[in-house]
């Protein structure tokens, strides 16, 4: 169902219980506390709002059946925002045994704080950034599970010093990114910018690997999300990785270096 049609449908069962209940627009405006209007953009597929489904609900004595249909709304219009192939990719991080990424712009999703995130997604998400704040945030359960995953995460050294929202922002996000390579089954290296050229410089590409022995890649540029299945492709990504890890800092040089881009600021 895209996106157009879930907000038709929303109107469409509105229109079809306030019809069912005699009540015209602007008596059920008058019952909920709006404009004519605003019933009028709902039932036209425009607009709608998660307090006027709430508020349809009791009105109509419902059981939640208009908060569902904003849900799924919502998670449509959520969707549509996302990078293509991203969605799945998200499906299939939760179940992944290991993590192999490596960013060269801006700090791994997973890794990300929430200040961080909404600093990154600001611009060109408007009023959904808050709910995809949160929906980034939840990715990070993984390292919350019975059986966290293997996580290697390089970063260009570039991202510790490029100051995303204010420099208490970066501070913060600097202290998260020290926190988890502390943490037991978390490996973090930068890359440093003596360096050089590298193959990372590329794009930003994420390997997951399962319990049954498969493994996929993502890779993401200028807004557009490669899920990657076949096994050749995918091992031109394990090349590039170990090419990459050859060039990064040991772990304790690498907490130095971000230790180091935090006293900067």
């Amino acid at each position: 169902m895209t996106e157009n049609r879930a907000r038709v449908f929303f109107g469409e069962e509105l229109r079809r219980m306030r019809d069912k209940a005699g009540l015209t627009g602007k008596q059920l405006a008058d019952a909920l506390g709006c404009t004519p209007q605003w019933i009028s953009m709902m039932e036209s597929g425009r607009k709608v709002s998660e307090q006027s489904a709430h508020d349809l609900d009791t009105f109509f004595k419902t059981d939640g059946h208009f908060h569902r249909h904003w849900k799924l709304i919502n998670d449509v219009e959520l969707q549509a925002v996302l990078p293509p192939g991203f969605a799945q990719y998200a499906e299939d991080e939760t179940k992944a045994n290991s993590v192999r990424a490596f960013s060269g712009f801006l700090v791994n999703g997973l890794f990300q704080t929430e200040d961080y995130a909404a600093a990154v997604m600001g611009t060109a998400h408007g009023s959904r950034v808050p709910e995809l704040v949160a929906k980034r945030m939840e990715r990070q359960a993984i390292f919350h599970r019975e059986d966290p995953p293997l996580t290697w995460l390089t970063i260009d050294e570039v991202i510790l010093h490029r100051v995303i929202g204010s420099s208490q922002v970066m501070r913060g996000q600097l202290e998260a990114l020290l926190k988890a390579s502390e943490q037991p089954g978390v490996v973090i290296e930068v890359m440093p910018f003596r360096a050089g050229y590298h193959v990372g410089l590329t794009g930003d590409f994420t390997m997951l690997g399962f319990s049954d022995g498969t493994s996929i890649a993502y890779t993401e540029s200028a807004g557009i999300g490669t899920l990657i299945r076949t096994p050749d492709k995918i091992a031109d990504f394990v090349v590039r990785w170990d090419s990459l890890r050859g060039y990064a800092l040991p772990i304790g040089e690498s907490r130095a270096a971000i230790k180091a881009a935090m006293e900067a600021l």
